[in-house]
């Protein structure tokens, strides 16, 4: 997720977004959409963030109220039955919860953000709807914003810590990338990679994507990368998947069952849906009607449906290919 605080030059680059009338696929060699136009599920939120369906088949998503612009509202997270269109406030205050997931036992994992956030991965036990503390510090120190999150076959989560927004202090010396293992230890996997974003693990467990999302304006990093994914759970290898030099960088990413990738860019004239396969070819660009902040595939009958976040709304498009989701092993 970008954050808002970015002063005079970035709302002249918010600007030059189509409009909100724009939501049509305008490039599609790799045929990787079923549909031509996104369809409108949801509005009523503040900023939406994280979709993931869960096992229960409910879309859920959280809703980033930043407090300052929502009447000191504390975040929410939603969940919303696509067969009846009724949209229900899951939890609130919701921590400002961002990216989220379901791990490999139905558990939900939230990614808890800064600006009166919890800055914490969290993880909620559906049956009791208590929750639990994944990672809270690390090396004593409250992480910065944590943002998405990604979990691979083996059960370990992998999530980016960058700060976009948010009054509290950076107590973390880098906006880096960590991974939790199933007994509960957390690793500092990357210090070095800018503003790390959304995150992503290939179907075959042997890549981890990594957006680095700056504005143009801001220098740095600004790409779609690929690191090599070890079998302990370790990278190596980084290689520039998409360079995004001049353009605004990606936000939330998935991939589909073959391993290709969406990724979101929120801003910009070019704002979208980006498809890539693994070795970086673009495959696909569906122009979205809203400033897309991440997307999920379903499951089960919405396996080739992918839900795109962004403004206040839920969007859709069916796909041809289904989304992966990892399976324990």
């Amino acid at each position: 997720m970008f954050g808002k605080g970015f002063g005079p030059a970035a709302f002249l680059l918010l600007a030059t977004f189509p409009p909100a009338s724009a939501q049509e696929v305008e490039r599609d060699p790799g045929r990787i959409f079923a549909d031509t136009k996104t369809n409108l599920l949801f509005s009523e939120a503040h900023f939406t963030e994280g979709p993931v369906m869960g096992p229960d088949g409910l879309l859920y998503f959280s809703d980033i109220t930043w407090t300052s612009e929502s009447g000191m509202q504390a975040g929410h997270i939603w969940r919303l039955n696509l067969s009846t269109g009724d949209a229900q406030v899951f939890r609130s205050p919701s921590g400002m919860s961002n990216g989220l997931l379901f791990d490999l036992e139905g558990r939900l994992v939230a990614a808890l953000g800064a600006d009166f956030g919890g800055r914490a991965i969290v993880r909620t036990d559906p049956s009791t709807r208590k929750s639990y503390i994944l990672a809270g510090l690390y090396n004593g120190r409250s992480f910065n914003s944590p943002n998405d999150l990604t979990i691979d076959e083996q059960g370990r989560i992998y999530f980016t810590d960058p700060r976009y927004e948010g009054h509290e202090p950076m107590e973390q010396p880098f906006m880096g990338l960590y991974r939790i293992d199933p007994d509960g230890s957390v690793t500092r996997l990357l210090s070095q990679v800018g503003h790390p974003n959304g995150i992503a693990v290939s179907p075959d467990q042997k890549t981890l994507y990594v957006s680095s999302a700056e504005y143009p304006m801001w220098g740095g990093l600004n790409a779609l990368l690929a690191y090599t994914l070890g079998e302990d759970g370790s990278l190596s290898e980084r290689r520039v998947l998409v360079d995004c030099v001049g353009v605004a960088g990606f936000d939330g990413m998935k991939v589909d069952a073959v391993g290709n990738i969406y990724a979101a860019r929120p801003a910009g004239a070019d704002r979208g849906i980006y498809v890539y396969s693994p070795e970086g070819e673009e495959l696909a660009f569906l122009r979205t009607p809203v400033a897309p902040s991440n997307e999920a595939f379903g499951t089960g009958a919405y396996a080739r449906t992918l839900f795109i976040t962004g403004g206040g709304a839920i969007h859709s498009i069916r796909t041809n290919h289904e989304g992966y989701h990892p399976k324990r092993k």
